[in-house]
């Protein structure tokens, strides 16, 4: 159960929330869609996207490019909703720099022992894939205290409830505040 688990659950209990869909350079797994799982674009379309100022945020993460459109985050805003990005720790920071408001939340695994066990089920990578995403996830860990809210994802039920408090306080009082990063702390 990784961050797509958790924020898939998260979205089917909180109905505030509206769907961004991030373009990636990687090749589509069994069972992704265009334009519904991610937007796939070959490295050229994404330079172009890049250079014309698309990006809210985009990084390189396991060998691909990953990116938030900000047309995809403005759509959902215009709506009325709240967005949720699922995005790795560069992309969190790069956000938080171009909108200082945001409310970060770093999802961690229980262990880097359980992570390994959890890539090696999935059965989507290679050895080499697998170790990229560790050596990543270990360097990730050192910027968890750049974020407002630590979630520990080792049980799905109270990640979610803990995730779904964060979002209830944001909108409760509002919009982002340093009172409710203080709260979210807490």
């Amino acid at each position: 159960m990784g961050k797509g688990t958790l924020v898939a659950k998260l979205r089917e209990r909180v109905s505030c929330l509206g769907l961004t869909v991030s373009a990636t350079t990687r090749e589509p797994r069994e069972g992704e869609t265009d334009g519904v799982s991610y937007y796939f674009l070959d490295d050229a379309e994404f330079d172009r996207r890049v250079a014309a100022g698309e990006f809210l945020e985009w990084a390189w993460v396991h060998a691909h490019r990953y990116g938030t459109l900000r047309s995809e985050v403005e759509r959902v805003l215009a709506g009325g909703e709240s967005v949720v990005l699922e995005i790795d720790v560069q992309g969190g920071l790069a956000v938080r720099s171009v909108m200082p408001d945001a409310v970060l939340v770093f999802v961690e695994p229980p262990s880097m022992a359980e992570l390994e066990r959890r890539l090696r089920g999935r059965g989507t990578e290679d050895e080499e894939q697998v170790g990229l995403r560790l050596d990543n996830a270990a360097a990730e860990m050192a910027h968890a205290a750049d974020y407002d809210v630590r979630i520990v994802n080792d049980d799905l039920e109270r990640a979610c409830r803990e995730l779904e408090d964060v979002i209830h306080t944001y909108e409760m009082d509002g919009g982002p505040s340093e009172d409710v990063r203080d709260q979210a702390r807490d």
